[in-house]
């Protein structure tokens, strides 16, 4: 098995960065809809309509089947021997993915909000909320490529 893994690498690889860049697309965007759909769509209406339709569809068909595939090819990454434990940057990776997964749930829950006619937070809120993905991903990437501890 794990000589399947290795012969497999480079394709784990490419699906784990396609899945990630996938994920992060939405982890953006999610927010960004939000704070327009809080800011401007009055409850019960069209827009209030239009915006559920396309924050359903992100989560649903992107975000996670991206997130899902994301896990899952970075596991089979794990899996094939190349992340060195006794090094800081995999375990700073893990707590920010974590962290990352956490706050696609929270995304997930502000959607069920939405969708019940109860959102109490404001645009303000969910902008601000935008950056928690940007601060993650700089941490990943940096851990991952640069690995300064």
């Amino acid at each position: 098995m794990t000589d399947l893994l290795a012969a497999a690498y480079p394709w784990i690889k490419t699906g784990h960065i396609l899945s990630f860049v996938a994920w992060m697309a939405g982890m953006f965007y999610l927010p960004r809809l939000f704070v327009y759909h809080a800011e401007r769509a009055e409850k019960g209406s069209e827009l209030d309509e239009t915006f559920q339709v396309m924050e359903t569809k992100l989560l649903k068909l992107i975000m996670g089947p991206a997130m899902i595939s994301t896990w899952v090819f970075g596991l089979l990454l794990i899996s094939t021997g190349v992340v060195d434990w006794s090094q800081p940057w995999p375990w700073i990776k893990a707590v920010a993915v974590l962290a990352m997964t956490g706050m696609h749930g929270w995304l997930s829950k502000r959607r069920r909000e939405f969708a019940a006619g109860t959102n109490s937070r404001t645009g303000r809120q969910y902008r601000i909320a935008n950056e928690v993905p940007t601060l993650l991903l700089l941490v990943i990437v940096v851990a991952v490529v640069v690995r300064p501890f």
